[in-house]
């Protein structure tokens, strides 16, 4: 017999999936703010569609997206267009990140896919002096956050939509997913251990923000 719980998550499901919104990008504006107006090289790791990469291109002289789906990149440089200073390159990092140096760097959704030490450690040399590091992760469900985002998530994509039923979902929404296995506790001990000074912050919509400025 369906419990009363799993047929509510059920219903919820129906309407994610019929009102999609995506999660990354409602975090990009924040992002953004993040970031100083102007700034030299840039790099989005697990740039996907290239959403973020050609909104950085209006900050950075050059942006090197990186990403390790082929078919996700040849829709990035579809989309691309016009934004010459944007450069997609195939690769898995941490290993097959382009070398630096980078005034900024940036990580979405992204480092809950990679060894999360090796991940930070390779950002970390890569990142020029001063530079900034700007993380928007996936962490585990360990407080009530987790049960406040299962029932605002419908709420936001019915407005995000603005009602209407989503003809196709976004096309950053169309990559691989996997469950993060890290707790915000233990990214949040393991990041200040890595990036002295960090500032790191559990968010809704199983999402956190880490900002990291290079000495």
């Amino acid at each position: 017999m369906v419990t009363l719980s799993g047929r509510l998550v059920d219903v919820l499901g129906r309407v994610n999936d019929t009102y999609p919104w995506d999660h990354n990008a409602h975090f990009h504006p924040w992002l953004l703010r993040q970031l100083p107006r102007r700034s030299g090289r840039a790099l989005d790791v697990g740039c996907g569609a290239g959403e973020l990469a050609r909104k950085l291109a209006g900050r950075a002289e050059r942006v090197t997206g990186i990403d390790a789906d082929p078919e996700i990149l040849a829709r990035a440089r579809e989309a691309g267009g016009a934004v010459a200073d944007v450069e997609y390159t195939l690769g898995a990092a941490p290993d097959g990140l382009p070398p630096g140096p980078y005034d900024v760097i940036t990580c979405v959704a992204v480092l809950h896919h990679l060894p999360f030490t090796d991940a930070l450690t390779r950002f970390r040399r890569e990142l020029a002096p001063g530079g900034t590091l700007v993380v928007v992760g996936c962490a585990r469900d360990e407080d009530v956050r987790g049960m406040v985002s299962l029932a605002l998530n419908p709420l936001f994509g019915l407005v995000k939509n603005r009602g209407r039923a989503a003809v196709r979902r976004p096309v950053a929404m169309t990559a691989p997913t996997r469950r993060p296995e890290m707790t915000f506790s233990e990214i949040a001990a393991q990041a200040r251990r890595l990036l002295p000074g960090a500032r790191l912050r559990r968010r809704l919509f199983w999402r956190y923000t880490l900002v990291w400025h290079a000495p």
